[in-house]
């Protein structure tokens, strides 16, 4: 069960609610890669001692904040749930360490806002993770703390989550975004180029962005390749962009929002126009470090979408009796198929489907992007009246569906003024978010165990 994704998702995007994507593909990535060795280090360092990283335990103190075993437990539990436990062994030791770094950062955060005297109410924190339980199971707050003890996780490790999500939306609100400037000529300067731009295609990206330098590239590309692999074996893109990701996009599973190719590192874009929706690619080398991408979705700029087009359907589908021979279900699928030819328009279909004992179901506000992606195109193709080619199997049956009505799209109008604005604050905010919670690194102490 995929849900651990969707709790992590949705309590970012909670936490988030109504904030813009930004606009750049990932922020880290705009600063150059440093010289080959800046730290005029030597090639061939003999270490002092004989005390393995590696074996470190996995807790620490920061600024006097205890993390333990047990709180990267939990977390760890999070995204192994979300990849239906499908992590070897070898990635859990570097999860792990990932997981400790992301704890050590929403400390940071959590102690940043109190500092500032900036409380979350037990009740917000309360109240957004009900809202995550309504997304996941209904109402039913105690069946999501079942599911997460059920997987080694806890509702605390959850709730610790949202607490560090809002704490720093909280103190980004008060100390970052008042600050934060866009002219209205900016704004007039990107809707013409938008206007330019009309009929040009846009994608929908998701990306888990990982710095690297000179010296651990190599090692970082690896970490990267091994990501990609745990995603084309099911893994959740949300759970690992939120545990990995090191672009500001991370609290909301990397998603990017749409960008067009112009937007993005150059490396990215090449790359993004050759995708199909749900394709994942990457490792891919920019400026910085290493990018994975995932095509989320593809249109074109201020152009109605065909598959926002919402669509009056009726099914019609037959299923098989147990233990039915093939050369009997062959002859059932054929008798189908010329029921189906003989069906004369949608208010002809109940008749029809009634002489061999077909079943009918309709639906009449379908939007046609809702259907499985090889659907959608057969769909659009067809008038009023027209049926898909026969879909199934003999286990799941066999159907068709007949096109009854069809609502396209109006023409878009693109984004308002002050949507453009919103979200080129929101892109400032972020990078200068990331300056911020390096500066909390760098000032921190921080005792390992």
């Amino acid at each position: 069960m995929k849900r651990l994704a969707t709790f992590a998702a949705s309590a970012a995007c909670l936490a988030l609610a109504g904030a813009p994507i930004a606009v750049q593909a990932q922020d880290a990535a705009t600063a150059s890669a440093p010289e080959a060795n800046p730290l005029n280090l030597p090639a061939n360092p003999q270490m002092l001692g004989t005390r393995d990283p590696n074996l470190r335990t996995a807790t620490a103190v920061v600024n006097g904040s205890v993390i333990t075993g047990t709180d990267i437990d939990h977390r760890v539990a999070l995204v192994v749930a979300a990849s239906d436990g499908q992590i070897a062994d070898s990635e859990l030791a570097r999860l792990r360490m990932q997981v400790l770094r992301n704890l050590i950062d929403e400390t940071l955060q959590i102690q940043a806002a109190k500092a500032q005297e900036i409380e979350v109410p037990q009740a917000d924190i309360d109240q957004t993770y009900a809202r995550v339980a309504a997304q996941n199971f209904g109402q039913d707050v105690a069946a999501m703390d079942a599911h997460l003890r059920s997987i080694g996780s806890s509702p605390a490790s959850l709730k610790r989550q949202i607490e560090g999500e809002l704490s720093w939306q909280r103190l980004l609100r008060r100390n970052i975004q008042p600050f934060v400037n866009v002219s209205e000529d900016e704004v007039r300067e990107l809707l013409q180029r938008l206007e330019a731009s009309r009929g040009q295609e846009e994608y929908r990206l998701g990306e888990i962005y990982l710095s690297a330098t000179a010296e651990n590239a190599a090692q970082v590309q690896q970490n990267a390749q091994r990501i990609i692999e745990q995603l084309r074996q099911g893994g959740s893109f949300i759970a690992y962009a939120r545990q990995f990701s090191e672009a500001s996009t991370a609290a909301v599973g990397g998603d990017l929002g749409f960008v067009r190719p112009a937007q993005l590192p150059s490396e990215l874009a090449v790359a993004a126009q050759s995708m199909q929706p749900g394709q994942v690619v990457g490792p891919i080398a920019i400026p910085g470090g290493f990018s994975i991408l995932y095509m989320i979705d593809r249109r074109q700029v201020l152009t109605a979408d065909p598959r926002d087009a919402v669509l009056s359907l009726k099914q019609i589908s037959i299923s098989f009796e147990p233990g039915m021979t093939e050369a009997q279900a062959q002859g059932r699928v054929r008798q189908f198929s010329q029921m189906v030819q003989s069906i004369r328009g949608c208010g002809d279909v109940e008749r029809a489907a009634a002489t061999m004992g077909a079943q009918v179901v309709a639906n009449d506000e379908l939007r046609a992007r809702s259907l499985p992606e090889q659907l959608q195109a057969a769909m659009l193709q067809l008038q009023i009246g027209q049926t898909t080619p026969a879909f199934g199997s003999v286990e799941d049956g066999v159907r068709v569906l007949m096109l009854c009505g069809r609502d396209d799209p109006e023409q878009s109008a693109g984004p308002s003024f002050d949507a453009l604005m919103q979200q080129l604050e929101e892109d400032r905010v972020n990078k200068r978010a990331q300056r911020y919670l390096r500066d909390l690194r760098n000032d921190a102490i921080i005792e390992y165990n």
